[in-house]
């Protein structure tokens, strides 16, 4: 979806049609959630600290976040998802990957006529990536926002990966990619120079799974069905946090959402462990977790202090999350449907 939440806020209020609009919180403590396409073009980024994103648009319209609207509307794209295949992983609340291989129709036309209906039935538009994996499929899906689409065929992977930026795959932000820029790594293709052995030295496990992603290789299946074990949210920071408050400000909107899905969707659900997932500048990233079956902003603060304690002090993600009990009564509520910024590859 194309700047989902604020899309949604500028349909229920038509005279903010085209004004620079932010979901979230514009105080100093606040965060932009997320903005329309209005308020980037002032350099407003969701995750900016509310008071920075004042500063860069002093006009910048600030709502407040209502997930019970943002869900009920993500509730009816998933039905019109599930109209063409039954092969839907969601991502988030506006973000999903469809499996439509087994269908007769080509995927091109299956994503333009879903982006239609969604139009039709919402009033909102999006954008689609269609490609063979899902890591193509993602990039494809930002090529031509807002309100387009764009395809990767299965021939034009190898030239397409030789060209693009270094900055498009998954994990790599700013400030990462200024690291591959000083060892003369702009593009895929510089980095598909380097052998296997070379980046799991440099970049560890991550290094690894980069030697693949690099050359478009993504084996991952689309997963509709899985069983939920933990629910978290993540996010990336371009402004990195520099000091232990400053990470403390950016993980309480974190706890809070986490908490609120927490009441609404998972309700029959026993929490067995609490954690915090810190990712320093220098691809170091570490989880601190504990028993906690009713965790609060404390706990997340303490787990938040140990954590950064093993790093750089320079962080570029956060993330908060819980793990549930095993063997649990798990009921349809169960299935898999990703918080906002899903949990991804968390190491102790």
């Amino acid at each position: 979806m194309d700047a989902f939440y604020a899309s949604i806020e500028e349909r229920e209020r038509p005279e903010l049609k085209g004004q620079p609009l932010a979901v979230g919180g514009g105080s100093r403590r606040g965060v932009v959630t997320t903005c329309n396409y209005a308020a980037r073009q002032f350099g407003v980024r969701s995750a900016m600290p509310g008071f920075l994103a004042r500063e860069r648009c002093p006009h910048l319209i600030f709502l407040p976040v209502r997930f019970d609207l943002y869900r009920e509307e993500s509730r009816k794209i998933r039905e019109l998802m599930l109209e063409l295949t039954p092969f839907v992983e969601p991502l988030s609340l506006d973000e999903a990957y469809l499996d439509v291989s087994a269908s007769n129709e080509y995927a091109w036309n299956l994503a333009k006529q879903l982006r239609r209906r969604v139009r039709e039935v919402t009033g909102l538009t999006a954008s689609a990536g269609v490609a063979p994996n899902k890591m193509l499929a993602k990039i494809a899906s930002d090529w031509r926002k807002p309100n387009g689409q764009y395809a990767v065929v299965p021939d034009q992977v190898s030239d397409f990966m030789q060209a693009l930026p270094i900055r498009k795959v998954w994990g790599i932000g700013p400030k990462s990619a200024e690291k591959f820029e000083q060892r003369d790594i702009h593009t895929c293709g510089d980095l598909q120079k380097l052998s296997l052995p070379e980046l799991a030295i440099w970049l560890g496990k991550w290094g690894e799974e980069l030697y693949h992603l690099c050359r478009g290789i993504d084996d991952r299946p689309v997963q509709p069905n899985r069983i939920r074990k933990s629910l978290s949210n993540e996010r990336t920071y371009s402004d990195h946090l520099t000091s232990l408050q400053a990470c403390q400000t950016a993980l309480d909107p974190l706890v809070e959402e986490l908490q609120d899905d927490l009441r609404s969707k998972a309700t029959d659900r026993l929490v067995h462990k609490a954690f915090v997932v810190v990712k320093f500048n220098d691809f170091q990233r570490t989880t601190k977790e504990c028993v906690d079956p009713s965790p609060t902003m404390a706990t997340f603060t303490r787990l938040l202090a140990e954590a950064y304690a093993r790093g750089n002090g320079v962080v570029r993600l956060l993330g908060a999350g819980v793990r549930f009990q095993e063997g649990h009564h798990e009921s349809s509520h169960d299935l898999e449907q990703p918080w906002l910024f899903p949990e991804q590859n968390s190491s102790s």
